[in-house]
């Protein structure tokens, strides 16, 4: 086969798996789980043979029209450089480790084929978007995941959480998605097609009249899809949803989209100095925000979530500076790292029974419970620390490599101040991130108290997708950037001896600062008698975590659960503490801003409707209603009546006729 025909059934196969999948769901259950493994893997298997022979060299282009709109078609085309082969091998490893994840995970859940389907069609969905050469293309796989998100998000429909989770994904990122849809209408009409290669051929020769409208209309699509300040805050909610699902939207698709889109359309923003500035500051204020903020969270997934947005900003970061294959680099490593890390998370939530880390600190022997969970979630949060030689490592440290090199003019791929914008939070980002993993690792596993209960050990297939993804969370740094230049512009992704000492020195200091606080805090709450804690009045909490470990699934919603004495968050961020753990209150400020008017202005609307305009309508039913009685009351059918009203109507009309003479 040729390489465009592999690629054509890369995206094609898990949508057919996906197809299959609602169709025997109910009539073959028995399918079910090969439909929904077996496509993804063979999709995974075409991704890695189509790297290969693209092996980083010139772009894989063809195209063929869809169907005649004038002077700007629409075409089916594939554009698969460099960077498109690696994502999709990405995407295919991740979607992969998550099937077969959720074989285990929701063995006893119901609706686990609609689930499947839906994570089958989620990655076709994605994978449309890396490999698609056409921007309307594109757009069909971007929106199709916003679908496949609201119904992933809602799989546990009968909780309000997860209902109000997916609404809120849903529409903050179709928020984005208006203002997305007309910068690529804007952006084609510009270039005169929707084809991407066409489109950087006009911005190469200077063809875009609006380059800063366009690249400020494309970002606020991109930080609806990627979670990016201001409209990050329906990822955290998210969590609501099964952890599969958290760890595939995090690691491989939905928000990595946008990072890809701009990645893949870099020069549409480097034509505007404006646009760079404003998506420097955008990744600056989503780094160092969501850092704080994963510090001062108590669920375990939440603290992910936070993470998620703020390495998130990291690729954002080093887009804003210019260096695609830095943002590529860091996408590729944090896919890794964190799907293991929320596929880690699922495994000990199974076994302590609450996604509260201030539960979990009052528990013992929770790592010999989960021996896989706890060395496989170690690694990975080495590697989202960036300590050395763990892939986060590399990654992160070509980012801030990349920020130097424009900070200190050695690069004018973006402005000087945009530089400095992203290295200064970069830095500063690197402290907190090794601080909230330091904290989320002693909660979990350093606790003391009531011995963990024994749920049994996990399901095979869970534990051995751990130590699959710890491999590349250990060893694709290493090996990346030695041995895959041509796939990154060529570019020397070798961290830079400055940012290397500075990176790894702030997180260094993070992570001992935090091992210093939480010992403070611990001999402090040894004063504090453990029944006192254990008195909280949170027994209930207790029963809807149990029944959710009977039923396979994670307890989820915002549990009550008793502040931890040692905790060294509230140590660590003093009074910021308590603004940190609500995101700032950006929610109350969305509430305020948007939810409150539009609910007034649903009432106001429920008002005039009821009161006004039904008034209306009930009173042109009553009127005919009323004339009908009058005209029922005069039929007696006493003749004589009769005889008596003709005849005084015929006065009647005999006297109007001559007065109407008479003034004549």
């Amino acid at each position: 086969m040729t390489t465009t025909t592999l690629a054509v059934l890369v995206p094609l196969l898990p949508f057919l798996g996906a197809a299959a999948g609602l169709l025997l769901g109910r009539t073959a259950p028995g399918f079910v789980r090969p439909l929904a493994v077996l496509p993804v893997l063979a999709s995974l298997a075409l991704a890695v043979v189509v790297a290969v022979r693209q092996g980083g060299d010139h772009a894989v282009d063809t195209a063929t029209e869809l169907t005649p709109t004038g002077s700007i078609p629409i075409e089916l085309a594939l554009h698969i450089d460099g960077f498109a082969a690696l994502v999709a091998v990405v995407v295919g490893f991740v979607a992969t480790c998550v099937q077969l994840y959720s074989t285990g995970y929701l063995r006893d859940d119901p609706r686990y084929p609609s689930y499947a389907a839906l994570v089958s069609l989620f990655t076709s969905a994605m994978l449309l978007v890396v490999y698609s050469g056409d921007l309307i293309v594109l757009l069909v796989g971007w929106e199709v995941m916003g679908i496949c998100s609201y119904f992933l998000v809602g799989h546990y429909w009968e909780t309000p959480e997860a209902r109000a989770a997916s609404l809120k994904a849903f529409l903050v990122t179709k928020l984005g998605d208006v203002p997305f849809l007309i910068g690529l209408f804007a952006l084609a009409t510009d270039a005169g097609s929707f084809r991407i290669t066409r489109v950087l051929g006009a911005v190469a020769h200077g063809g875009l009249d609006h380059p800063t409208l366009i690249a400020l209309l494309l970002l606020a699509g991109v930080a609806g899809k990627s979670a990016q300040f201001p409209l990050h805050t329906w990822l955290p909610d998210a969590m609501a949803g099964p952890t599969p699902v958290s760890a595939l939207i995090h690691a491989a698709t939905m928000v990595a989209a946008g990072v890809y889109f701009i990645a893949r359309l870099l020069p549409v923003f480097e034509a505007s100095r404006a646009a760079m500035l404003v998506l420097a500051v955008m990744a600056a204020v989503t780094m160092a925000g969501s850092a704080l903020a994963a510090l001062a969270q108590d669920d375990i997934k939440r603290v992910l979530a936070y993470s998620t947005i703020g390495q998130l900003g990291y690729m954002t970061g080093a887009l804003a500076v210019g260096d695609r294959g830095a943002a590529v680099f860091h996408l590729l490593s944090h896919g890794a790292f964190k799907a293991l890390l929320f596929l880690a998370a699922g495994v000990i939530i199974h076994a302590a029974g609450t996604n509260s880390l201030a539960t979990m600190s009052r528990m013992s022997h929770l790592r010999e419970r989960v021996p896989d969970a706890f060395w496989t979630m170690t690694v990975a949060l080495l590697s989202l620390a960036a300590i050395p030689p763990f892939s986060g490592f590399f990654s992160k440290e070509s980012v801030l490599g990349a920020a130097e090199h424009v900070a200190t003019g050695h690069t004018e791929h973006a402005p000087g101040a945009a530089g400095w914008t992203v290295l200064i939070a970069g830095l500063l980002t690197a402290l907190l991130t090794a601080a909230y993993a330091t904290r989320l690792w002693l909660l979990a596993f350093r606790g003391r108290g009531a011995e963990v209960p024994d749920h049994g050990r996990q399901p095979l297939t869970m534990t051995v997708v751990l130590w699959v993804l710890a491999v590349p969370s250990l060893a694709v740094g290493a090996l990346a950037y030695r041995t895959l230049p041509d796939w990154f512009d060529g570019r020397d992704l070798t961290p830079t001896l400055t940012t290397s000492v500075l990176g790894t020195g702030v997180a260094l200091v993070g992570g001992l600062v935090t091992y210093a606080a939480w010992r403070h805090t611990t001999s402090l709450a040894t004063r504090v008698p453990l029944g006192a804690v254990a008195a909280h009045p949170e027994g209930d909490a207790g029963l809807v975590e149990a029944e959710a470990i009977a039923s396979h699934k994670p307890a989820y919603g915002d549990v009550a659960h008793a502040s931890d004495p040692s905790d060294p968050a509230r140590l660590l961020l003093g009074p910021l503490h308590r603004h940190a753990a609500v995101g700032f209150h950006l929610d109350a400020v969305y509430t305020a801003l948007f939810v409150r008017p539009v609910q007034a202005g649903a009432t106001l609307v429920r008002f005039l409707d009821r009161e006004v305009v039904e008034t209306y309508v009930r009173g042109a039913g009553a009127l005919p209603r009323l004339l009908g009685a009058a005209v029922r009351r005069a039929q007696t059918g006493n003749l004589q009546t009769y005889v008596s009203a003709l005849l005084a109507g015929t006065v009647v009309l005999v006297v109007a006729a001559v007065l109407v003479a008479t003034g004549a």
